[in-house]
């Protein structure tokens, strides 16, 4: 029997839930992608593990837990510049933030051949590089200067409506997960608990500490061990069809695609990503609001 879970909220699209679930929902095509349902439709489909046996819960954070309003990036890369200037280069905003994003683009580029994480100390040695600096990615001056980009995000970060008291309705049901791709883990780990999150999770793993970046089979199989759950009881929910819904499924673990951000209109959180705008390819539960969430889970 699924765990009568008790809502603590109201979803303002239960008559849409409703309503999808007694016939079915129009198919819209997306050009250059397989066909995709709006809302909760993956839900009939085909399941690898029935609801009432899965144990353990994950979640990726930007875009599926919290957002990041629009400008988040560019007061990022404004303290970068101010942070750099104080410790003695000479630098053009513009000029600079173009090195910077370059810089950032080819090294996540290559993150996608082996997997590896890479960092922002190397993106922005490389960047002050092309501007005529030849200072090497530990330089404490680069360290202060990644602490600055960070810092922009602390107050421009927000969780999406109900995540907090989903978690902890969760909490007391199933294992929780976290795992999240992040250059820079100390900053992750004070976004986590500047919005609150601090306790919510059993489990919180950042591709910064581990070495390895979604979709990495070696981040998931580490999700797998820490969690202490049988791979295919264990639900991941997530954004990106790339890293979250193919790489959850290639691990053998049961993806959940949400879809919030985008149903909403919502910008992706600001950043370098190097993945999947369109659909997973695959027949995977959809989820748009944390009461779909809590409807599959309900079935039985």
């Amino acid at each position: 029997m699924a765990p009568n879970l008790v809502r603590p909220w109201e979803s303002s699209r239960a008559s849409c839930m409703a309503g999808y679930l007694n016939k079915p929902p129009p198919i819209t095509l997306v050009p250059g992608s397989l066909p995709f349902i709006p809302c909760i439709s993956f839900l009939s489909g085909i399941m690898k593990c029935p609801m009432h046996n899965i144990k353990a819960i994950a979640f990726d954070l930007f875009n599926t837990l919290i957002t990041v309003e629009p400008n988040g990036l560019d007061e990022a890369v404004a303290r970068l510049v101010r942070s750099l200037k104080k410790s003695g280069f000479e630098l053009e905003y513009e000029p600079f933030k173009q090195a910077h994003r370059e810089s950032a683009v080819r090294f996540i580029e290559e993150t996608r051949k082996d997997g590896m994480e890479t960092h922002n100390r190397f993106w922005i040695s490389d960047a002050l590089k092309t501007l005529g600096y030849d200072v090497p990615p530990n330089d404490p001056r680069i360290a202060s200067a990644v602490e600055a980009y960070f810092s922009a995000f602390l107050d421009l970060c927000h969780l999406i409506p109900g995540t907090g008291e989903m978690l902890q309705t969760l909490r007391d049901r199933y294992r929780l997960g976290l795992l999240s791709n992040f250059t820079h883990a100390p900053a992750a780990k004070n976004i986590i608990g500047h919005v609150g999150l601090n306790h919510s999770f059993h489990v919180v793993l950042i591709s910064g500490d581990l070495g390895f970046r979604k979709p990495h089979p070696s981040v998931f199989r580490q999700l797998i061990d820490r969690l202490g759950v049988e791979k295919n009881r264990i639900l991941y929910v997530g954004d990106d069809p790339e890293t979250d819904i193919i790489g959850a499924s290639r691990a053998g673990i049961q993806p959940v695609w949400t879809t919030y951000v985008r149903d909403n209109r919502i910008p992706a959180a600001p950043g370098i990503r190097i993945g999947s705008d369109g659909t997973p390819g695959l027949e995977v539960p959809r989820i748009s609001t944390w009461e779909d969430l809590f409807s599959l889970l309900d079935r039985e």
